[in-house]
């Protein structure tokens, strides 16, 4: 059975992924609005992997018996002044959700809740990737920043990523 403390912090999780998703959802229309179909898509997918971050935790909820409560999503923005700004937001984001899902992790670890421990390591790892990736993306910007060439083909490798369906849901469904 999940703590008090630890069942409200995840439903507050819930909240944040779905927030996430809205933002990066948010980007992908300002992206697609300026020209930048691939950067949409890239965002699009940040969009998908959002909404089934948010899918997981209310899975591990609901095979906790514990109710998942949903929570009005706040407003994000809808315009950045260029591509490099969108991943350097995304960035500061993610490393937010990164100390969230640490937060999470410290509860679980207090209340010796190994089964919350070990969903929770997933979520770690997968913040690592998520910070990697942005820093990796505002580098990639910097180094064609100013070449319109060179963002026309960025553009255009990124129109390829596609949604990969997470672990825990492959498994889960």
């Amino acid at each position: 059975m999940l703590s008090t403390r630890l069942h409200n912090a995840i439903n507050a999780q819930v909240n944040a992924e779905l927030w996430s998703a809205y933002l990066y959802l948010a980007m992908s229309l300002d992206a697609e609005a300026k020209g930048y179909k691939g950067v949409a898509n890239w965002f699009y997918v940040q969009f998908q992997e959002e909404q089934a971050h948010a899918r997981i935790f209310m899975n591990y909820l609901n095979s906790r018996d514990a109710k998942v409560e949903l929570l009005p999503i706040e407003g994000v923005p809808s315009s950045w002044e260029s591509v490099l700004d969108m991943f350097k937001q995304t960035l500061e984001h993610e490393k937010k959700v990164t100390s969230l899902i640490n937060n999470l992790a410290a509860i679980a670890n207090e209340d010796r809740d190994f089964a919350s421990i070990n969903r929770l390591n997933w979520f770690i790892d997968e913040q690592v990737e998520e910070e990697e990736s942005a820093r990796d993306m505002i580098f990639t910007v910097e180094s064609v920043e100013g070449d319109k060439y060179g963002m026309y083909m960025l553009d255009k490798e990124l129109a390829a990523r596609v949604y990969n369906v997470p672990s825990p849901l492959a498994t889960a469904e």
